[in-house]
């Protein structure tokens, strides 16, 4: 399951040109994740993004969260609680600071990164051992998973010719992940409350064992100024899922 939200982070990678359109204070987005099992989609896990803006004394950010918990009926199959925040700059989406907090299926690990020019000082504790902090080297335009996935959303994919492609790093685990990320045109799918929507069609490839397949993990966002993640498919190890958007509030 955490390889779910993985590719889920994954396939949001952005481009360097953007539209100017900022990300909104008090957006939900709701997903339902599903897996095949014995060749049927079954619901397991909802998603939840929520944004809000926090102030401290010095400066004000775009707080970007992002949870994924199994439904109860599934939790003495396998329980998960998972946690992804960024702390980012409301006008580039620039991250200051990432959290991570998962438990699934009993094993813990927290991870902390502190964005520093092109540097990352991360604090990681897993179950039952001791803390260790490392100092990562990262490109310049280098962001964590869940900062992309707004960033993205900026993006001018009208521009795009269908088979062009864009290569760009991540940093996941405290290492840099290089990934490419391909426009396939528009297609028409289900963006639950939103309704049917025509969106771009993504395709993304990266250097990690996350992914499996050519072209087998999509995500499609409405084609329109807001580009709503509305359907997402993934090929892993373990198997293949999607995860479908179920609602749109605050956009």
């Amino acid at each position: 399951m955490k390889s779910i939200l993985i590719t889920f982070c994954l396939l949001t990678i952005c481009v360097t040109t953007t539209t100017g359109q900022t990300i909104k204070s008090g957006e939900k987005l709701v997903f339902a994740g599903s897996y095949n099992m014995s060749g049927l989609m079954t619901q397991l896990a909802q998603v939840t993004m929520t944004t809000e803006t926090v102030s401290t004394a010095k400066n004000s950010y775009l707080h970007l969260n992002c949870e994924l918990s199994t439904y109860s009926k599934w939790d003495s199959f396998f329980k998960i609680r998972d946690i992804y925040e960024s702390y980012v700059n409301p006008t580039n989406l620039k991250p200051s600071l990432y959290k991570r907090s998962i438990d699934e299926g009993g094993y813990t690990k927290k991870e902390k990164y502190i964005f520093k020019g092109n540097t990352v000082n991360s604090t990681t504790k897993r179950r039952n051992k001791p803390e260790t902090q490392k100092i990562v080297t990262i490109g310049s335009s280098t962001q964590d998973v869940i900062s992309l996935f707004y960033k993205v959303r900026t993006m001018d994919f009208s521009k795009y010719k269908v088979g062009q492609t864009v290569s760009l790093l991540i940093i996941f685990d405290e290492k840099q992940v290089p990934v490419t990320l391909k426009y396939m045109g528009k297609e028409t799918v289900n963006a639950g409350n939103l309704g049917k929507k025509e969106c771009f069609k993504i395709s993304i490839g990266a250097k990690t064992n996350a992914l499996r397949g050519k072209d087998k993990n999509l995500i499609w966002f409405t084609a329109d100024a807001k580009k709503i993640p509305a359907l997402l498919k993934f090929s892993i190890p373990v198997g293949t899922g999607q995860l479908t958007l179920t609602s749109a509030t605050g956009i």
